[in-house]
């Protein structure tokens, strides 16, 4: 991609001052979150700590976990309902629903109010990730960014899809995961030149990141190794159970939100603190789930727990999270994946050790394998999986049994559910955008689909009173000119003629014709309709392919023409799309 064309420059500049953007604001947000944790816990990180008191509410003992989620509810409830609804919920499809069906407009204050809520929920205990927050500010920035400076609507997705790409690469310090995530998950379909400018904006982001925490990972892994060829069977099985949980995560999460739906009958803004209340029970039966859990899942990569509690906090994982989102929670389902994804493998490399010792690595390579293949088998983006997991290792040798994982996780999750964790929410709100698109016939379809014959050509000799008579007689208003040789010289429009005959000009048509830009056959239609605007004709020659013969001629109304029998041709009828529309079961959160 070369970026020497000022259209490329300037895009590479607001790429470059989102990915600023984006770095900062991620630095920001983990501070908030450790700040507020520290507040609502009195540490820093509590969910491997188990059961001790906050010293801030020494009195309560331990039953301050009990009330840290009410008021956090408390607080982001009404900040959520009164400024951006669409802060509430785990941020990446609002972020998908931008760009596919909004061009990209994501509104300001989506930011600052996603910021302040996820952190409060995170603080106070909500069981969420922080990677799906960071993704739609980084989103809303790269919207205002592109709003701002008038993009056009193509470019304005793309550099959403930047501010995206700069939130996790910034979070996981994984710059070539935070591209894939963007390219795979957010814009789905992609123009080759989106890729060098979404880099751009994820390096930046991961520099900014690297200048405050250093080379430290979120999450310090043990050395991976494959034992034999034949452990890929046992990756195989685990990919394929990971599929499975990655689904089983979907249905709970949209079943416990629709139970919740039922059972709340009061304002949207005090569903949090009211919900809160089971929630804290929840944390207090089991303290792991406080927060977004890293350490806990450090611990268990590192086999610290046995296969039964690994099962336990993998099942509490996902009720906390599904509860976490339904009673209103602000907060990305990314972290939680991978925690439920670490849980599982680390049971079944404990299963498989204890089955058969000599084949199975250390149960910790099959707990970086199954968070990967849970994230993939839930979120339906093998790539990314595969490439957050390699940049998170640094290890080549864990390549070919995630791989192998990810493929049996991704098969079994496409069998099993049309949906991925994101885009059910969408699908019940009646919004498919995987649904089949009418491709842009504007872009697609080519000017020599749409052009007709060249009118008949004015004699350059002939005067302009001769040239005012036919234009008057005749439904174009654009003419070719040709030479005695029958060559075309030109064009000549009513214009051209008013302009030459209101200054007493004797001029004849060859004098007073205009040479337009050339329009060749393969061009599009668009190119054909701004070549027609830009000069201000109603029609225009149309040069073959590779040549400057004239093969023929094209007007607004042939444009228009084309246009609509195209699109009568590509658009599915009603008979077409029935029975797969999408049917609303839930309010959107």
């Amino acid at each position: 991609m070369s970026l020497a064309r000022p259209g490329l420059r300037s895009l590479a500049a607001l790429a470059l001052a989102i990915g600023v953007g984006a770095g900062l604001g991620a630095v920001a947000f983990r501070y908030l979150i450790v700040a507020l944790t520290t507040v609502f816990s009195g540490h820093r990180d509590y969910s491997a700590l188990g059961h001790v008191p906050n010293p801030h509410v020494h009195a309560l003992g331990i039953w301050f976990i009990v009330l840290a989620p009410v008021v956090g509810g408390a607080l982001y409830g009404p900040l959520v309902s009164r400024f951006a609804p669409e802060a509430r919920g785990h941020g990446v499809p609002e972020v998908m629903l931008a760009v596919a069906e909004h061009g990209g407009r994501i509104r300001p204050q989506v930011a600052i109010v996603k910021a302040l809520a996820s952190a409060l929920c995170i603080g106070s205990g909500g069981s969420v990730g922080r990677e799906g927050p960071i993704v739609q500010i980084g989103a809303a920035l790269g919207s205002v960014v592109g709003q701002l400076a008038r993009v056009s609507t193509a470019n304005l997705r793309l550099l959403v899809a930047c501010g995206a790409a700069g939130g996790i690469s910034a979070t996981f310090n994984a710059p070539i995961a935070g591209v894939f995530f963007a390219l795979e998950v957010i814009l789905g379909d992609f123009p080759a030149q989106a890729f060098g400018v979404v880099v751009l904006s994820s390096i930046t982001s991961a520099a900014i990141a690297h200048a405050f925490f250093g080379d430290a990972v979120f999450l310090a892994l043990p050395r991976f190794t494959l034992s034999s060829p034949a452990e890929l069977v046992l990756y195989a099985a685990l990919g394929a159970a990971a599929g499975a949980i990655g689904v089983l995560f979907i249905r709970v999460l949209y079943g416990i939100e629709d139970l919740a739906d039922r059972l709340w009958n009061g304002p949207a803004w005090a569903r949090p603190a009211a919900g809160g209340l089971l929630l804290g029970l929840l944390l207090l039966a089991v303290p792991q789930m406080y927060g977004v859990g890293y350490p806990v899942l450090t611990n268990a990569v590192r086999g610290e727990y046995a296969i039964a509690f690994v099962l336990l906090l993998l099942t509490a994982k996902i009720v906390a999270t599904s509860l976490t989102i339904a009673i209103g929670g602000s907060g990305g389902v990314f972290a939680p994946s991978l925690f439920i994804g670490a849980m599982l493998g680390s049971g079944f490399g404990q299963a498989a050790h204890a089955v058969v010792p000599g084949l199975s690595s250390h149960p910790g390579a099959y707990a970086l394998v199954g968070m990967g293949a849970v994230f993939a088998g839930a979120a339906r983006a093998p790539i990314t999986a595969l490439i957050i997991l390699f940049e998170l290792t640094g290890e080549y040798t864990i390549i070919l049994p995630l791989m192998v994982a990810i493929v049996a996780a991704t098969a079994v999750s496409q069998h099993l559910s049309e949906d991925t964790i994101y885009t059910l929410k969408l699908r019940r709100r009646g919004i498919d955008i995987n649904r089949p698109r009418v491709p842009s016939v504007m872009r697609t379809v080519a000017v020599s689909a749409a052009m007709t014959p060249l009118p008949k050509a004015v004699n350059a000799h002939e005067s302009l009173d001769v040239v005012a008579a036919r234009l008057s007689s005749q439904p174009h208003q654009t003419l070719p000119v040709a030479d005695g040789d029958g060559e075309i010289i030109g064009i000549v429009g009513i214009l051209d003629v008013e302009e030459h005959l209101s200054r007493g000009s004797h001029t004849t048509a060859g004098q007073a014709a205009r040479a337009p830009e050339p329009l060749y056959a393969d061009d599009t239609l668009e190119h054909a309709a701004r070549a027609l605007a830009l000069g201000n004709d109603s029609g225009l020659p149309v040069h073959a392919a590779h040549d400057h013969r004239i093969v023929g001629w094209v007007t607004h109304r042939d444009i228009l023409r084309t246009y609509h029998h195209e699109r009568e041709r590509l658009t599915p009828s009603d008979d077409d799309t029935r029975g797969t529309g999408t049917r609303r079961d839930s309010p959107m959160r």
